[in-house]
């Protein structure tokens, strides 16, 4: 695994001192959020927080990051991309061998991400209720265990169950990650960390395809699933040992309002999915009007609380609202790509499945690869520039494969694909910067939430787009996709340029959470 970041090796160590100099700052901010009217989180004087920010205002050198700290979030976040690429690859051979039938065994990735949406945005509240660091050491703990139970299913009913409650493992570990990054790193640096992320989960997407071969190569399927056990222990054991400790939360999780979000997301994609298959329209009607009626049920109970699961509150900063919609656009490229294009190399340009595995990796590689170069850049250049570039390589890299004839190469094919996922590189690392920067630290659960939720969305938008394409007939039908998802692009890059008028993306700081400072914590 790659050394994070340079810094003191072991745990952060917790300073009483500083505890102790910011026990009135946490009184103030639980008054604040008690009050809905009241002004949001208590601004202590703090150095700015937007690009460039410290060399502008000659602060002191902040505390070097825990680099073991870092490598246990990385490494969990490799495991958990790395096992749903090669749950994707092998789902043929789990079928066989299971006797189950293949449009059946659909179910063992859609449990996960069904699972993981309907989870999402209430762990990440949890996490701002009772402590980041404690979502993910328990999610962290629930993946490993489920991971023990995939490998040991003997039937599909039984494969799909463990990967429902490993999909709430992986919810919780995707709402906390981006809020435990924020925390371990100061603001001038935080697309640095966020970009290591973006790099981990590109490795996890990357290999997942070569990984499920060497050991389907070597080893029966289980072992798809049981060889995250000691991966997520040792990531587990690292994690406890080196991550400060929470600070106590003192903003409950409603439980009702939970679940009303979880009706909401899990409707509302199982509506998205089964309309791309032409589901029966009464069918239909139900899971997406009861989807309908429980968002519109969760928006009223949370009206006027301080920090809803569903963080409506934060789209009225601009610059969140801009960012999550460019998510949206740029995971729908992505989800219409990664659908339509083994459509394309199969029945338009004669790979076999083999070969499409092989030369989809350009994508996943390419963005890993930006994802680092993205980072030095997020923190001085504005993610609306940036974004904008983003998109419009991948919306071309789109189109020149959407133009692509029957004989073309592997090498042209391979340079589009990397041109899409350099664009898509370049666009992830800076928006995610920008969603998490324009909310309060106070609020970072649930600006992680909403960062994983609207990518789950716009992967189920260009995916539900893609099968309605593919209505047409599998060739036709990835060519007018690929055409789509370079519109939706354009769109993004558009929706991306409209945030430079909502001004320099500024980290909203809440002093007493900073990891500096040695506390972990969600809530004030």
């Amino acid at each position: 695994m790659m050394r994070p970041d340079a810094g003191e090796p072991g745990r952060a160590a917790a300073s009483t001192s500083a505890d102790a100099s910011t026990s009135a700052d946490a009184e103030t901010d639980a008054d604040t959020l008690s009050d809905p009217s009241a002004p949001e989180a208590p601004p202590a004087p703090a150095a700015p927080a937007g690009p460039g920010a410290a060399a502008r205002s000659g602060a002191a050198t902040p505390p070097p990051v825990s680099a073991l700290a870092v490598t246990a979030i990385l490494a969990a976040s490799t495991a958990v991309t790395l096992n749903m690429a090669i749950t994707n690859t092998s789902l043929p051979t789990i079928a066989a061998d299971l006797g189950a039938d293949q449009a059946d065994s659909v179910w063992v990735v859609t449990a996960f991400q069904f699972a993981m949406a309907a989870t999402i945005l209430p762990l990440g509240a949890l996490g701002d209720a009772i402590g980041h660091r404690k979502v993910f050491l328990w999610g962290l703990a629930l993946f490993v265990v489920t991971s023990l139970a995939s490998g040991l299913a003997w039937s599909l009913p039984a494969l799909a169950g463990a990967r429902a409650l490993q999909g709430i493992g992986g919810a919780a570990l995707s709402a906390a990650t981006p809020a435990l990054i924020r925390a371990l790193y100061p603001p001038e640096r935080l697309g640095r960390g966020l970009g290591f992320y973006a790099l981990a989960v590109g490795v996890g997407l990357t290999a997942g395809p070569t990984v499920a071969s060497a050991v389907l190569a070597v080893a029966d399927w289980p072992w798809l699933f049981l060889i995250n056990v000691p991966v997520g222990g040792a990531s587990l054991l690292l994690a406890i040992r080196a991550m400060p400790a929470d600070r106590p939360g003192r903003r409950p999780l409603d439980p009702v309002s939970a679940l009303l979000c979880m009706a909401f997301f899990v409707l509302m994609l199982l509506g998205l999915a089964e309309a791309g298959d032409e589901a029966r329209p009464l069918r239909l009607a139900l899971e997406l009007g009861g989807g309908v009626l429980c968002g519109l049920a969760l928006t009223r109970r949370e009206r006027g609380r301080p920090s809803p699961i569903f963080a409506a509150d934060l789209f009225r900063r601009p610059m969140f609202a801009l960012s999550s919609a460019t998510s949206v656009c740029a995971f729908a490229v992505q989800g219409a790509g990664f659908v339509a294009l083994p459509f394309l190399m199969q029945d338009v340009l004669g790979r076999s499945q083999v070969e499409t595995g092989l030369l989809l990796t350009p994508w996943p590689a390419a963005t890993a690869v930006m994802a680092m170069v993205a980072a030095g850049l997020a923190d001085r250049i504005h993610a609306g520039i940036l974004g904008a570039l983003g998109l419009a390589l991948s919306g071309a890299g789109m189109m020149l494969l959407a133009a692509l004839p029957a004989e073309a190469s592997d090498l042209a094919l391979g340079w589009r694909l990397a041109l899409c996922g350099l664009g898509f590189g370049l666009f992830q690392t800076p928006n995610m910067r920008a969603i998490m920067a324009s909310a309060p630290a106070w609020r970072s659960g649930g600006a992680g939430g909403i960062l994983a939720a609207s990518r789950l969305t716009g992967q189920s938008i260009g995916a539900t787009l893609t099968a309605f394409c593919l209505a047409l007939g599998a060739a036709e039908g990835a060519v007018a996709a690929l055409w789509l998802g370079g519109a939706l692009a354009g769109l993004g890059c558009a929706v991306s340029l409209a945030r430079l008028a909502a001004g320099a993306v500024v980290a909203v700081e809440d002093p007493p959470e900073r990891t500096g400072q040695g506390v972990i914590g969600g809530s004030g």
